[in-house]
């Protein structure tokens, strides 16, 4: 089967750039949101990124609308209902996760494919949640989606290897780097990057160095892009916290709990780049680093 429409579940960090690609890709996209004002939050994000690529020289204009031309908002699950494939991109919370399957199976057209974007969850509870479980997969993008180029390509027990192909496909045609894995707790990436990042946590408390000095350490010594903290505000602290926990019930070790820093930003609202604050205050020009005070 030819897909042709998408649909995206949540237009907020994920989902608007889920949808923006997809809809750069030439696939015509509805994008669903819970509220109005989330709605305009997130269509404008996509508007102000190809504002920008408009401005650098990377897109025509007349291409920028053609874009935004291919993206319906709505508030309606049921304009989900002609979509080829069907993507979640809400808060990472099964029961929530849940309930929308079990909506959404009744509402779109049974030859179309689910995909969840779950970073952590499994995706076979999610697909048992439907009857469809053989066209149910995970495709795990990365933030900021229109620029990282990673798409992991989930395959849980029940997925047909035609709807792990469909998936590939839709993530080629997007221009991703797809890599196939299977449903196992973090997937790949964050199989290997969440202890990694809860560590640098760690040595934060343990005062190995201060904020500034362990990302400016691992960009200089190890060759990252980006130093432990100044990506765990990116990832969002609320997302990390979440996966953290999800990892630690299934392995039961302690270098997937979350540390105490990493629960006291989240407690008082701070997940990183996303809301203002996390390891970082982001209300200036240029990010400032905050001692989450212990």
């Amino acid at each position: 089967m030819e897909i042709s429409k998408v649909g995206v579940a949540g237009c907020g960090l994920m989902g608007h750039g889920i949808a923006q690609v997809s809809a750069e890709a030439g696939y015509d996209v509805v994008v669903c949101e819970v509220s109005q004002e989330a709605l305009d939050k997130g269509i404008g994000k996509i508007e102000k990124q190809l504002g920008k690529a408009v401005e650098k020289g990377k897109m025509e204009q007349a291409d920028a609308d053609a874009v935004i031309g291919r993206i319906q908002g709505t508030l309606e699950l049921e304009d989900f209902a002609d979509c080829d494939l069907v993507i979640e991109a809400i808060t990472e919370n099964l029961d929530q996760k849940l309930d929308l399957w079990k909506q959404l199976d009744g509402i779109v057209k049974d030859e179309a494919f689910f995909a969840t974007n779950t970073s952590s969850l499994p995706v076979a509870d999610q697909a048992a949640a439907t009857g469809r479980p053989e066209r149910f997969l995970g495709l795990h993008f990365f933030n900021p989606v229109q620029r990282m180029p990673l798409l992991e390509v989930i395959e849980s027990g029940a997925t047909e290897s035609g709807t792990m192909g469909v998936g590939l496909a839709y993530g080629e045609k997007l221009g991703k780097t797809t890599v196939e894995t299977k449903d196992k707790p973090g997937f790949i990436v964050n199989r290997l990057l969440v202890p990694y990042l809860l560590d640098g946590i760690r040595g934060y408390e343990e005062g190995i160095g201060s904020v500034e000095e362990i990302d400016i350490a691992m960009k200089a010594g190890a060759g990252h892009p980006m130093g432990p903290l100044t990506l765990c505000d990116v990832v969002g602290l609320d997302t990390l916290a979440s996966i953290a926990d999800v990892m630690y019930e299934a392995f039961g070790e302690s270098r997937f709990q979350a540390p105490a820093t990493l629960q006291k930003l989240v407690g008082e609202g701070h997940y990183g780049m996303k809301s203002g604050r996390g390891f970082y205050d982001y209300s200036g020009d240029r990010p400032v680093a905050v001692d989450p005070e212990l």
